[in-house]
C-alpha cells in the first residue's frame, strides 16, 4: 500500500512516545515546503500522536494507515 508518493523516509520502528514526533519534527524542519515525509513506526499510539501533530502544527496528515503491526503515517511540510 505504499502508493503514496514521498520525498524522504523515516523509520522510527521500536520507538514510543514522544520520539517519533520529535524525529519528524526534526526532518520536516530541513525538508521543503510541500514536501512529503513519510513516517514508519511500532507504536500504537502514534495514529492519534500523528493528528494531533498535524493540527498543532499546520503540517498536512496526507494518510496513514495500519500494515500489520507497523503504522505508516504521510505528512506533507507546511
Amino acid at each position: 500500500m505504499d502508493a503514496l508518493p514521498f520525498d524522504k523516509e523515516l523509520d522510527t520502528r521500536g520507538l514510543t512516545c514522544p520520539l517519533p514526533i520529535l524525529k519528524a519534527k526534526k526532518m520536516l524542519a530541513v525538508m521543503s515546503s510541500g514536501e512529503v515525509l513519510k513516517v514508519v513506526a511500532t507504536d500504537p499510539g502514534s495514529m492519534r500522536d500523528f493528528q494531533a501533530f498535524s493540527r498543532q502544527t499546520g503540517n498536512e496528515l496526507v494518510d496513514q494507515h495500519a500494515e500489520g503491526a507497523e503504522f505508516v503515517h504521510w505528512l506533507r511540510r507546511r
